[in-house]
């Protein structure tokens, strides 16, 4: 264990979590578990999840105020996405900005 941790760097999120990482990617694990919640990023994969919440995109209506383009530009985010979320939009009225 001592191995693994001295491969990964100690953070603290803004939550005051502590986690163990070895990637740049800013998301605390402990808070994402906490997020899971989020109904509409239940059918995409942790890497398009991962990508959403760090766009600060925690809601439908967040989601609806970005184009589909720039959703692919985002790291971790892939083209199978696009057709979930824009039922999950779809659903509630809403759509991709255009």
């Amino acid at each position: 264990m001592q191995l693994c941790k001295a491969m990964k760097s100690l953070r603290i999120c803004e939550n005051g979590h502590e986690y163990y990482k070895s990637s740049d990617c800013p998301v605390c694990p402990i808070c994402e578990q906490s997020k899971d919640g989020v109904d509409f990023m239940k059918k995409l994969s942790k890497p398009a999840q991962r990508a959403l919440l760090n766009a600060n995109i925690n809601t439908l209506q967040e989601l609806s105020l970005w184009t589909a383009k720039e959703l692919l530009d985002l790291h971790g985010f892939g083209p199978s996405s696009i057709p979930k979320l824009e039922l999950e939009l779809k659903q509630v009225g809403l759509k991709f900005k255009e």
